[in-house]
């Protein structure tokens, strides 16, 4: 299992390109069992979640021809309609080719997902199981933890999200996109990675009104077709690699990005003292003389703060002159991470499994860790960056199933991070 070995201190500078969303390649790969025509997905990141999606692919059935940074999949020939165990316990975002292939086939059996700890208990699949219900499928779970889904003929819906859910409101859009009539969905998530889920499918016969807004509504037609989709810049690698930058009070440029997309990281930038400017897309992260201040924060949904980009700016705050609490509202045992940042030598005060208070300024220092799991790994990637000494951290698998080359990446900014096995 290879791990980071990196030496803390180095001045960070010059600019780092951001690369295509995970979270939008995660949706748009399933989303290619929709149509029968081949699609062309670019500016895909190289990422181990993706591999494994399309793994799945493969594994159905679909022709995968894959070149750096663009794949082109073909669908026609898929030949079965059960996701593999060994595939599907690998990464969450399995769960999204259930609903395409209940749209299309009728029938679907696949294992419950799996992918970090982060919520264990609390990230289970009832949303989704509820939303299939609602267009006339029935479930049945099976030995091993294991859902098989059918219908005779699926029905459109009209659906209300008990919980705000980013990926049930892909999948359930996506599911009804070929359910012909009125699908109405209700308190839906508002991320930028549906939004541009749904212009792709209306761009090819589908009819969705209301993508990024609480209610969208669906005309699904008896099929669509698929061209061409280009995965939008990825808004966590942008906040991530913002707060690196103002952690490290360093000069770096961050580009292939859309800053409205983390406007609710800049405004508090704007509120603690961060020297930063924009352009359409790029953000420019200056040095400051000026300390940084502290500020509390409270994860929501979309335009909110950001949950993966949490951890992260708690390792900005540690770096703050004063007192800030951290609130996360939506997953469970997202904080527990924090443990290692005291070891590091952060003042972290547990307060509840939700809510963290940081005193700062500290200085960190290089540790033995392991990475818990993907945006808690980017943390103490940051916090390393800053540390004096050496940070070895384990088990960045899951930081490569989000983060492309990230090694490679940080060097040409000047930082010292080495791949070891």
């Amino acid at each position: 299992m290879p791990k980071f070995i990196i030496k803390g201190g180095n001045i960070l500078s010059g600019e780092i390109t951001v690369g295509g969303a995970k979270n939008s390649a995660l949706k748009i790969i399933p989303a290619a069992i929709l149509s029968k025509e081949p699609i062309t997905i670019t500016n895909l990141p190289n990422i181990e979640d993706v591999d494994r999606s399309l793994e799945v692919l493969t594994d159905l059935g679909a022709e995968v021809m894959r070149e750096k940074d663009s794949v082109i999949i073909n669908t026609s020939k898929i030949n079965k309609n059960e996701l593999s165990h060994s595939m599907a316990n690998k990464f969450r975002g399995s769960i999204m080719f259930v609903g395409p292939m209940l749209a299309r086939f009728g029938e679907v059996t696949f294992p419950h997902p799996g992918g970090c700890v982060i919520g264990a208990g609390g990230r289970p699949i009832d949303l989704f199981l509820d939303g299939y219900k609602a267009y006339g499928a029935e479930i049945t779970e099976e030995a091993g933890y294991c859902y098989k889904i059918k219908a005779k003929k699926l029905k459109p819906a009209n659906f209300f999200f008990p919980l705000v859910s980013v990926t049930a409101t892909e999948s359930m859009m996506m599911t009804a996109v070929i359910i012909p009539g009125t699908t109405i969905l209700k308190n839906c998530a508002m991320e930028p990675e549906i939004e541009a889920l749904a212009n792709y499918l209306n761009s090819q016969g589908a009819d969705i009104k209301g993508a990024g807004t609480p209610t969208i509504i669906i005309e699904g037609k008896d099929k669509i077709k698929a061209n061409k989709f280009i995965v939008i810049p990825d808004r966590i690698e942008t906040g991530s690699f913002a707060i690196m930058a103002a952690a490290a009070n360093a000069d770096l440029k961050i580009t292939h990005c859309n800053p409205e997309h983390v406007m609710a990281l800049l405004k508090i930038f704007e509120k603690i003292g961060v020297n930063f400017s924009t352009g359409p897309d790029w953000i420019q992260i200056k040095p400051s003389s000026s300390p940084l201040k502290p500020h509390d924060i409270k994860t929501h949904e979309y335009p909110g703060f950001a949950t993966d980009l949490q951890s992260p700016y708690v390792i900005l705050m540690t770096q703050a002159h004063g007192t800030s609490l951290i609130h996360e509202s939506i997953y469970d045992r997202r904080l527990l991470w924090t443990d290692m940042l005291s070891q590091m030598g952060a003042n972290i005060v547990m307060c509840d499994p939700h809510r963290i208070v940081v005193q700062g300024p500290t200085k960190l220092y290089g540790k033995r860790l392991v990475s818990p799991d993907l945006r808690a790994g980017i943390a103490l990637v940051i916090a390393a960056l800053i540390a004096n000494g050496q940070t070895e951290i384990d088990n960045i698998y899951q930081i490569d199933r989000g983060y492309e080359k990230l090694d490679e990446r940080l060097r040409l900014i000047g930082a010292d991070i080495n791949r070891v096995e």
